[in-house]
């Protein structure tokens, strides 16, 4: 047992990436890696279906729209920040809003992961104490 992490939050994908797109990637959430994907990396995509009805039958449409966190029981986060550059790396067409929240099990431990000028962060908050009667 060691110190753990707890991650929420997501990245939602602009335009959402396709099958072939997804079905290439380590964060595959299903298929030949198994059902979390490859077993290096923490985060997978959120994969959203579709039917379309076509003259051949019914196709089911597979779009990646979403960068989401595994579920793990004792997540450590060592390299959270780097799993997401590798994606938008991976994706460079597309667009990723949104942010992971984290919270570790000190209670000062609080930081972001966001995404600036197609590059991931990580974020701190700063604790500003107000003036007590303007006194400096």
């Amino acid at each position: 047992m060691g110190y753990s992490t707890h991650v929420t939050g997501e990245f939602a994908i602009t335009p959402p990436l396709t099958w072939n797109e997804i079905k290439a990637s380590p964060f595959e959430p299903i298929g030949r890696r198994g059902y979390y994907g490859a077993v290096d990396v923490d985060l997978m995509l959120r994969v959203d279906e579709s039917s379309v009805d076509t003259e051949e039958g019914t196709l089911v449409r597979r779009t990646g729209t979403a960068l989401v966190m595994r579920e793990i029981d004792e997540y450590r986060a060592r390299n959270l920040v780097e799993q997401v550059q590798s994606l938008i790396s991976m994706f460079t067409g597309h667009t990723f809003t949104g942010r992971l929240e984290c919270e570790g099990e000190e209670n000062t431990d609080l930081w972001r992961v966001v995404v600036r000028d197609g590059r991931a962060v990580r974020i701190e908050p700063r604790i500003v104490w107000p003036d007590e009667d303007g006194a400096a």
